[in-house]
């Protein structure tokens, strides 16, 4: 039995854990004797539905319409997917593999058996979400630098470390450091979904069931098997299946300090006159157009985007209902619009900096990224300014 193996007896039903790595040679044999090998009742693939039909039809990114997705605010989401699956497909270069494939092998092993074959895996748009909502302001910061870090990092990594990636002491390795630096990240990532796989594997309710899984999953997902068959769990995952509300003070953030900065503007005006008020908008205007304005020039984008970006973040900047990234992204979608050679080379052109300038959906992502950035950098800042005016008005009554 193969160390990424693990059989469990759990109330008359046997349950066999088999761990993979993505990208790997190996992982697909091991797929393919397991099933043939075992023939179970069902096979339970770590995919969800919307995965699985994207990697039976490679084709699927030639339905993208760039702007819907910008218009549906899923413009973060979409670029996250991306990059992970664009670092996936890099890795898997080195070996011939694409990312995925001992999932495919499981659904298609399983077919020519005539074994059920069920998807267990929460969807990657819910867990992107999650793991977005539940950070901090920090922990986004942190998070968006590692994806872009991800997507332009070029080191080849060998078939050698590839299947290190299915050994526990490697593996464990790596999810301690994910833990130190995005706690959030590794909760919604790994711990979370080992629950999720858990409960959907316990209620397939077959009692031989072969459950295919990145190896970083199988302690976590083993332990909550095991608590359900115990009756200290129940297997139920609904908790974790919808973005957590906002909740106290952070559900109405997104317009106090909006309704604090023109608070503040309006009383520039009415205590320190139209000088001091003035001053106030002055900084306002400049930081947000200047920098959201840069974010759009460093991402190539067509002048009218970058023009929009500029007039557009003062006033979005003010609202949270939409950003100037959503603004400037359809613009650049709309005055540069996407060609069918653009859908065709898209994970192709994500895995290195030049495919993100080169490939216009992308580009349409970086103008949408780097101008909300760019906003963000600057209301922050003209807010800082904004409230040192007001206190240094104040200053000589005190």
């Amino acid at each position: 039995m193969s160390s990424s193996q693990k059989t469990l007896s759990l109330k008359g039903r046997t349950i066999t854990l088999l761990g993979t790595a993505h990208i790997s040679n190996e992982s697909i044999k091991d797929v393919n004797a397991a099933v043939k090998t075992l023939h179970p009742d069902c096979v339970a693939v770590e995919l969800d539905e919307k995965r699985r039909n994207a990697m039976l039809d490679p084709e699927n990114y030639r339905k993208l319409d760039i702007v819907d997705v910008l218009k549906r605010k899923e413009g973060f989401l979409l670029l996250a997917n991306l990059v992970l699956a664009s670092f996936q497909r890099r890795m898997g270069l080195n070996v011939g593999v694409k990312p995925g494939e001992e999932m495919l092998a499981a659904m298609n092993a399983a077919e020519e058996l005539n074994i059920p074959c069920v998807m267990v895996d929460r969807p990657i748009v819910i867990t992107l979400r999650r793991a977005w909502a539940k950070n901090s302001f920090w922990g986004k910061c942190k998070l968006i630098s590692t994806l872009i870090a991800s997507a332009f990092d070029s080191e080849d990594i060998s078939a050698e470390q590839i299947e290190s990636l299915k050994k526990s002491n490697e593996m464990d390795s790596m999810l301690a450091e994910l833990s130190d630096y995005l706690p959030t990240v590794k909760e919604v990532l790994i711990n979370e979904r080992d629950k999720y796989l858990a409960c959907h594997i316990w209620n397939t309710e077959k009692n031989n069931v072969l459950a295919v899984l990145g190896a970083g999953h199988l302690p976590g997902v083993q332990a909550h098997l095991e608590e359900i068959a115990a009756g200290k769990e129940k297997a139920d995952a609904s908790d974790i299946v919808d973005v957590p509300p906002k909740r106290g003070v952070g559900k109405y953030l997104g317009w106090i300090i909006p309704i604090l900065i023109i608070a503040l503007i309006v009383a520039g005006f009415i205590v320190g006159g139209k000088s001091a008020g003035s001053k106030m908008v002055g900084n306002w205007v400049l930081w947000n157009s200047i920098l959201a304005a840069l974010g759009a020039l460093a991402a190539a984008g067509h002048p009218i985007a970058i023009i929009v970006a500029a007039f557009g973040a003062p006033l979005t900047s003010l609202t949270p209902v939409i950003g100037v990234g959503i603004v400037a992204g359809i613009v650049q979608a709309v005055v540069c619009k996407p060609k069918v050679s653009d859908m065709e080379t898209l994970q192709n052109d994500a895995a290195n900096l030049k495919g993100w300038y080169r490939n216009r959906i992308l580009r349409v992502l970086l103008v949408f990224l780097l101008s909300s950035i760019g906003s963000s950098i600057g209301t922050f800042i003209a807010g800082a300014g904004i409230v040192k005016s007001f206190t240094d008005f104040f200053a000589p009554v005190r």
